[in-house]
């Protein structure tokens, strides 16, 4: 007597895919493993530049903080711990210092005139480049930001021929009609309005640059507009243009603001401050104090001091930003 076995069904595939349903347990800890995976990566990546960042710019940053505070001078270069503690007295002395009285007078000059030029002549270059000019656009544009990549020291060489009393270009020209050209760098009067010169066409491409940025971010459209209302090309600029160009023109104010209130290269290489002090700035009065004299605690409360001022400034402007574009 034979018997049959019966199959057996198979066993019902298991299903996976977006319509299933994994257990609420494995589903959150499948979704927790990348994100921790993800944090410990971005750390990683990270790593090289904070480590880069607290030792060259965060841990000096705070020595000089707490150098500002002491009398740390030559003396204390190899037993930093030696310099004597002596609370603001280099902040109160700074006030009465005349020479650097002075410096925060001409640095003071040199941002009130030169920040205005170097951004009205920038807006004017752009809007030339963006909308005057077809033909060799390209050009300009290189020829105008040229000088920001220009090293200084080659700009000073080719600044101190062209300002030379008697053998410059400007002294040439002059004595073809029978003038005599003034002593640019060696005159009180003239020296800080010629190195101002000399810094507005050197900024004067990136102003330019970041000015036909937000020209060419303009609708193409408002200003259509603007035209079938019958909008001359002034008023088009001055209703239409300067209004949307403000958050870029604030924008170029402040970074040009701050570049110019730590204006040091340009008196630093034509006059080294001079003559009599009428180019002397903050930073290179701080230069000298450090570097020179060695008066490392002195030196950093110039560069505390100049900080405060860089960011009152710097949250005016912003306040101003936030206050017109509302």
């Amino acid at each position: 007597m034979s018997t049959k076995t019966e199959p057996v069904a198979d066993a019902a595939p298991v299903k996976t895919g977006p319509g299933t349903h994994s257990p609420p347990g494995a589903r959150d800890h499948r979704r927790q493993r990348p994100v921790a995976v993800q944090h410990v990566a971005g750390w990683l990546f990270s790593t090289p530049f904070l480590v880069l960042f607290a030792v060259f710019m965060a841990l000096p940053i705070l020595a000089t903080l707490i150098m500002s505070f002491t009398d740390f001078g030559l003396r204390n270069v190899t037993d930093p711990f030696s310099a004597e503690f002596i609370g603001l007295e280099n902040y109160t002395k700074l006030f009465d210092d005349e020479k650097f009285l002075k410096a925060l007078f001409n640095t003071a000059y040199f941002v009130v005139v030169g920040v205005p030029l170097t951004v009205g002549l920038g807006l004017v270059a752009a809007v030339l480049l963006n909308s005057g000019i077809d033909r060799a656009r390209a050009f300009f544009r290189v020829g105008f930001y040229a000088p920001v990549v220009t090293s200084i020291v080659a700009i000073a060489v080719v600044w101190r021929f062209v300002l030379d009393p008697s053998d410059g270009l400007i002294a040439g020209l002059a004595s073809e009609v029978g003038l005599t050209s003034p002593d640019f760098l060696g005159s009180e009067v003239l020296a800080m309005p010629s190195l101002i010169v000399m810094a507005v066409w050197r900024n004067l491409g990136t102003v330019m640059v970041l000015f036909i940025a937000g020209l060419q971010a303009i609708p193409p459209d408002v200003r259509e507009a603007a035209r079938l209302d019958g909008a001359s090309t002034w008023q088009e600029f001055r209703r239409i243009t300067v209004p949307l160009l403000r958050p870029t023109m604030l924008y170029t104010s402040v970074i040009t603001t701050i570049g110019y209130l730590n204006v040091f290269e340009e008196p630093f290489v034509m006059t080294q401050g001079g003559p009599s002090d009428s180019t002397l700035t903050v930073s290179l009065s701080m230069y000298r104090e450090g570097f020179n004299f060695f008066h490392m605690g002195y030196a950093s409360a110039m560069a505390y001091v100049l900080f405060v001022v860089i960011m009152a400034i710097t949250v005016l402007q912003l306040r101003l930003l936030k206050d017109n574009t509302k």
